[in-house]
């Protein structure tokens, strides 16, 4: 199973995005948006670095919000998430 946590897009090529996510930023390819994206953008990656959905920046805070509040429980196995 894949998670997919929203990343901030904070470059923009043509076909290929730098996106933040707790710190840590990787690039992406954009093959699969449908949407247009502009910085600060949030999407959602899949596996093999492809960004496939534009988030709502609200959906996408909250999301982030609680993603922090589990991994920070001192009982939380990693791979339970």
């Amino acid at each position: 199973m894949c998670m997919a946590i929203p990343s901030r897009v904070i470059a923009l090529g043509e076909l290929v995005a730098t996106v933040e996510c707790f710190g840590q930023t990787r690039d992406v390819n954009l093959m699969l948006m449908t949407e247009e994206l502009a910085l600060g953008d949030y999407v959602l990656v899949k596996a093999g670095n492809f960004a496939f959905e534009k988030v709502d920046e609200e959906r996408a805070l909250e999301t982030l919000a609680l993603m922090t509040d589990i991994l920070q429980q001192p009982d939380m196995p990693m791979y339970a998430l």
